[in-house]
């Protein structure tokens, strides 16, 4: 079997895993926002930003840990304050989706970290989903929203935003549960997640990020969630590893972002080949891309590179992605028959 890496170098490398039709599903669309945009954003906004050039707010992106990293992507938040502001952040998303070999796209978004600060919902929304509607035809990729609740702040408030949004109408494919895990256990938003279940909504929560596994075994049996984002400390568990292979639980992985954030030393010592030889359905994603070095296409070609992976392994990473997402048989019937028409091409 020819090994990825020997394909030509470097550049091919990269270049190749761009074309491998794949999924993302653990994207935060806020963590998208470059600083060209910020500023931007800030200039048209007249948002007077603590930054003296872009290279500035890029050398601050040395994050010891989770909540380090979320202070300045709060911070950076303040610029986003029109529905025109949301609708470019989204669709410059987009753009970079489609350069990286995106096909479909579960995105997050926190409406609780802009309506704390004065933005309407409805504001925000018509932004977000203005531009995913376009997704498909302008872009190539077919898209699904989920609206994720901050775990920090108190599970009425998130009561209160999923009602909001139900009340509003907007296209919604589920919602998601994201920011500090620590201290907050999943089971705090239970009656959240139930009432999001009772109206048809797709459940997905952030667990063993640096939570421990029993925040995914409680989000599990708890929220009763179809998928976990992240997961990687669920190599603790063998018990909690053997479950979530027999019930082919989907774990969306985010390498890079484990790398910044201090959940791994470096991406040599990453889990992801491991959970994935110990038969977990994992896929990989870009969590933050702007704040973490890399979109899900550097992910992958950066995993190939770090661990020699051959294109078989890739092929198989992205049609994990596809088997992972919220899709009609239809449709991840014939995205499959993409991954498996790129694997026949690059061999």
């Amino acid at each position: 079997m020819p090994q990825y890496g020997s394909l030509a170098g470097r550049r091919t490398i990269t270049e190749r895993v761009a074309t491998l039709p794949k999924a993302e599903l653990h994207l935060h669309l806020e963590g998208t926002l470059e600083p060209e945009l910020i500023f931007e954003l800030a200039a048209r906004n007249r948002v007077r930003l603590p930054y003296a050039s872009v290279d500035d707010l890029r050398r601050r992106y040395a994050f010891t840990d989770l909540q380090s990293f979320l202070d300045l992507y709060y911070a950076n938040m303040r610029v986003l304050r029109t529905a025109q502001d949301f609708r470019d952040l989204t669709t410059a998303y987009l753009a970079r989706a489609r350069q990286a070999g995106v096909r479909h796209a579960e995105v997050f978004f926190d409406p609780q970290a802009h309506t704390s600060r004065g933005v309407p919902l409805a504001e925000a929304l018509a932004g977000v989903t203005e531009a995913l509607s376009d997704s498909e035809r302008e872009y190539g990729v077919s898209t699904g929203l989920v609206v994720t609740f901050l775990r920090d702040l108190s599970a009425d408030s998130a009561m209160s935003t999923l009602e909001s949004v139900l009340d509003l109408g907007s296209p919604v494919l589920g919602v998601g549960l994201d920011s500090a895990e620590m201290g907050h256990p999943p089971a705090k938003f239970a009656e959240v997640f139930a009432r999001a279940r009772a109206e048809g909504l797709r459940c997905v929560a952030h667990a063993g990020e640096e939570g421990p596994p029993e925040y995914i075994t409680d989000a599990l049996d708890v929220l009763r969630v179809e998928r976990i984002d992240h997961g990687v400390r669920c190599l603790e568990d063998d018990g909690l590893v053997e479950r979530l292979v027999r019930d082919r639980i989907p774990l969306t992985v985010c390498p890079l972002s484990n790398v910044r954030l201090r959940v791994v030393d470096d991406l040599a010592a990453h889990p992801i080949v491991r959970m994935r030889d110990r038969g977990l359905l994992v896929s990989v994603n870009s969590d933050d891309p702007s704040y973490f070095g890399g979109y899900v296409d550097e992910n992958y070609g950066q995993l190939a590179r770090e661990f020699g992976l051959d294109a078989s392994t890739l092929a198989e990473l992205a049609r994990n992605s596809f088997e992972s997402a919220f899709l009609e048989p239809p449709r991840r019937d014939a995205l499959l028959a993409e991954v498996a028409a790129w694997r026949q091409a690059v061999t």
